[in-house]
C-alpha cells in the first residue's frame, strides 16, 4: 500500500517486530558494512534492540540453513534478513554460490511463510560491493519491516 501523497510505502513502522539477521563472514569488511547499515536502519524504523537477533555463518552457502533454523525454531521472527557478498572470481564457483544461496533463501521464505530480505550482494568486483554495501543494508531493513507488516495485514 502506498501513501497517496508521497508514493512511499506504508508499513515502515518496526515497533513490536522481531527481526532475525544472518550475516556471512566471507568478505567480512563488506558484510560488516551491510550489517551496520541494516542494524542502524532497523533501529531508525523503531525495531527495539532486544527484538533483533544476529547470527553469523562462514559464507553465503550457509546463510539459508541458518535462516531455516531461525524460521523453524521456537523463537518467533516477523521477518528475516540475509546478508552476504559474493564477488565474481575466475571460476564457475561464483555462479554456483550465487544461484544456490539465492534459491535457498527463497525456498526458506516460501516453506516457512516468512518474509526474508535478501541482501546477499552478487557483484563483479570489490568496488561494486563497496558501492552497494551501505544502501543495500538499509534497503534490507526496510524490506523486512514492510513485508512483516504487509503479511500481518494480509493474515
Amino acid at each position: 500500500m502506498l501513501d497517496a501523497d508521497q508514493g512511499q510505502p506504508l508499513g515502515l513502522d518496526g515497533k513490536g517486530l522481531t527481526i532475525g539477521i544472518v550475516r556471512a563472514r566471507f568478505n567480512d569488511a563488506i558484510t560488516s558494512t551491510l550489517e551496520k547499515a541494516c542494524l542502524d536502519e532497523l533501529r531508525a524504523l523503531g525495531v527495539a534492540e532486544e527484538d533483533i537477533r544476529l547470527v553469523t555463518v562462514p559464507g553465503a552457502l550457509e546463510v539459508p540453513l541458518a535462516l531455516k533454523a531461525m524460521a523453524a525454531g521456537d523463537d518467533h521472527f516477523d521477518a528475516l534478513v540475509a546478508l552476504g557478498c559474493i564477488i565474481r572470481g575466475e571460476t564457475y564457483h561464483f555462479e554456483l554460490v550465487a544461484n544456490e544461496s539465492g534459491a535457498g533463501v527463497t525456498r526458506v521464505g516460501l516453506d516457512h511463510q516468512i518474509p526474508i530480505a535478501n541482501a546477499i550482494l552478487t557483484v563483479e568486483n570489490e568496488d561494486q560491493a563497496w558501492v552497494r554495501a551501505e544502501p543495500k543494508g538499509r534497503d534490507a531493513a526496510r524490506v523486512a519491516v514492510e513485508m512483516a507488516n504487509l503479511l500481518d495485514e494480509l493474515s
